[in-house]
């Protein structure tokens, strides 16, 4: 992890990319926090698909950025979990 966090950390000082890496904040912060949870709650991909009845490959999709979960998605594995959502709206950074 140590070689891609230099690259990153390099990659980084190119204004156009930390832009463009900025803007995918939302997503990144998104799926991590869906693997988190699911990691907490004890959960093996496939245990939160017998809980949900979403497919386990469309939890895979999710946790890795392939695909984009609407709300009510993100409610049916928060729920799955024994958990809720929380949305909220913060700032803008500048």
């Amino acid at each position: 992890m140590t070689k891609f966090n230099d690259y990153l950390k390099e990659q980084m000082e190119d204004p156009g990319f930390k832009a463009e890496w900025d803007a995918l904040e939302p997503e990144f912060s998104i799926m991590q926090a869906m693997i988190d949870a699911r990691k907490a709650s004890g959960l093996t991909q496939k245990q939160l698909s017998e809980r949900t009845g979403i497919a386990q490959a469309d939890i895979s999709k999710l946790e890795s950025g392939n695909a984009n979960p609407s709300l009510k998605t993100l409610q049916r594995l928060a729920a799955g979990m024994g958990m809720k959502v929380k949305v909220e709206f913060l700032p803008a950074r500048n």
